[in-house]
């Protein structure tokens, strides 16, 4: 019976191995996901343009929301600052809620001994990685257009956003896996995102709530993520690299456990299979 490395080398080496493989994958399914319409890609920047005009609308004309950020707020910048939120749990929500069906949905590469069916969530989430750069780049248009400037530390978001990466290859790698056994998994990934969106600061700055409920939000992997990536997006303020090296330490440990639970049940996916 063949055996699969579940050591962090093999987790990084596997990525780099592939690299070509998995490129290409990531370009077949984010072109197939738009083939046959009649715009095609360009969907992919049209719908995060019109999330954002609905947020601006929704949340600066119907509800009057101010993030209370202090000088002159205008009625887009509450919007923005959601924006960077929503984008920061989407990818990670993507991730999660398509892992339990990757295996599923491609028994034909169980059958092949040969095929590396670790990088199935690095295709995943490459594909997921590809419509949050339209949407940043969608949110720095804005910002360029509305507050004429975008500030330099935006440079530094892929920075923030490496912890965030880690955290959710682990769970894809876990709910992968245990998908094959599992199929209800899949029905509760959907429940489990939702639920962080409100339990993240997407909607509300952290410092709002009380302190003995700042200290429970800020265990969740999203909470650090998405007021960094504010930081660094909106406001022009550096990271708390103190605070990222410990997100990045706990990524990276999610990430090769997820790896390693991924790597100990594949032998068995062509049973259940």
């Amino acid at each position: 019976m063949q055996k699969f490395s579940i050591s962090p080398r093999e987790m990084t080496a596997s990525l780099w191995r592939n690299r070509g493989l998995i490129t290409a994958l990531v370009k077949r399914e984010v072109i197939g996901r738009y083939r046959g319409s009649i715009m095609g890609i360009a969907w992919s920047f049209f719908n995060p343009l019109l999330m954002l005009v609905i947020y601006t609308f929704v949340f600066s004309v119907v509800f009057k929301a101010r993030w209370g950020v202090g000088g002159e707020e205008s009625k887009t910048d509450f919007a923005i600052i959601l924006f960077v939120g929503m984008i920061v749990h989407g990818l990670f929500a993507e991730c999660v809620n398509r892992a339990p069906a990757l295996i599923l949905s491609n028994v034909n590469y169980v059958k092949k001994v040969i095929f590396p069916l670790e990088i199935l969530p690095w295709v995943a989430f490459g594909s997921a990685l590809f419509h949050t750069t339209i949407s940043i780049g969608v949110l720095l248009i804005a910002q360029l257009i509305l507050s004429h400037q975008i500030p330099w530390t935006a440079i530094l978001f892929p920075f923030v956003l490496l912890p965030l990466v880690f955290t959710a290859m682990g769970f894809a790698w876990f709910l992968a896996a245990f998908g094959v056994f599992v199929r209800d998994v899949g029905q509760t990934t959907g429940m489990f995102t939702t639920v962080l969106l409100f339990i993240s600061p997407v909607f509300y700055p952290l410092s709002i709530l009380p302190v003995k409920y700042q200290v429970w939000l800020q265990l969740n992997p999203l909470a650090f993520i998405i007021e960094e990536g504010r930081k660094v997006l909106v406001f022009g303020q550096l990271p708390d690299i103190g605070r990222w090296s410990i997100m990045m330490a706990a990524g990276m440990l999610v990430a090769w456990a997820g790896f390693a639970w991924f790597q100990k049940t594949r032998r068995g996916f062509a049973d259940v299979l």
